[in-house]
């Protein structure tokens, strides 16, 4: 990642901390949207400046917490099996790309996350390789990162392989849940990968909070750190989420509410000494989902 004593651009959209000034385009939006159109109300909105692993990290937290998780009872099994409507392999796989391959020369350019009631689309400002059309990802092709460096830290670190499966993976992953390939499109300059599939059934009105919250590894974290009283700081860590804005809404605050998580001195909730710990019911419902 340097040479001659100096990093490249690659080091900081990999690594860096500060990006506003000099490297805008390492943004991620997310955007939970009301309805099937981008013209509909947004439900959620969240735009920060972070570096590419953890715009993956903060992706697949959001989105574990927008979409809904259901239960069934496989026949021939006794083990319930808990279920999003896209599988989150599939969903990191094509995040992974996006961060990987989109288009980094573009100081307007970012990934876009936007949730619908009947899809999930991810976006990455750029254009395909020369020679590849969105035809092609559906089927065997050529590995050829447009940004190598990017891509082959990532594959160092066990994330991704380096043989043009990605995409492939991805169709298999949602064929063995039991839902429609995603299709791959470019739009205006953009790659766009759709995911079919019913987040919010019956395209109700209103998408409300869940009131519980459901165990995600991120909740599963956060239980197990707060076994004896912790930090709001330490909770946060023991996620890897970066943003506390995001944290505190999407993770601590339903908790709170659950019944979860309680405070150590509850009529000051804004003390620095504040303290959270698990409930009974907090173990109980992190027990139950081990078994």
């Amino acid at each position: 990642m340097r040479k001659n004593g100096r990093i490249f651009r690659a080091a900081q959209i990999l690594y860096g901390t500060q990006f506003s000034a000099d490297y805008p385009q390492a943004l991620l939006k997310l955007g939970r949207f009301k309805g099937t159109r981008i013209t509909g109300d947004i439900l959620d909105n969240r735009q920060d400046h972070m570096h590419a692993f953890a715009m993956v990290r903060e992706a697949m937290a959001w989105l574990e917490r927008m979409m809904p998780l259901s239960a069934r009872f496989p026949v021939g099994r006794i083990e319930r099996e808990d279920r999003f409507p896209v599988p989150t392999a599939a969903l990191r796989e094509a995040i992974l790309n996006a961060v990987m391959h989109r288009d980094y020369s573009n100081p307007s350019g970012y990934v876009a996350i936007a949730v619908f009631d009947d899809r999930i689309e991810i976006r990455s400002m750029g254009r395909l390789p020369t020679g590849l059309t969105a035809a092609d990802l559906s089927g065997p092709h050529p590995s050829n990162p447009p940004n190598p460096l990017i891509a082959g830290a990532f594959h160092r670190t066990g994330a991704v392989e380096v043989w043009g499966r990605g995409t492939n993976r991805v169709i298999d992953e949602c064929i063995r849940h039991g839902i429609e390939a995603p299709t791959f499109e470019e739009q205006s300059g953009m790659v766009v990968v759709s995911f079919r599939a019913e987040i919010m059934p019956g395209a109700a009105e209103q998408v409300t909070p869940q009131v519980t919250p459901q165990v995600t590894p991120q909740v599963r974290s956060v239980l197990e750190a707060a076994g004896e009283a912790s930090s709001r700081e330490e909770l946060q860590a023991a996620t890897g989420l970066k943003d506390r804005m995001h944290f505190t809404r999407m993770l601590l605050q339903p908790l709170l509410e659950a019944g979860w998580l309680e405070m150590t001195i509850p009529d000051k909730p804004r003390s620095s000494n504040q303290r959270y710990r698990t409930t009974t019911a907090g173990l109980r419902t992190l027990n139950e989902s081990e078994k």
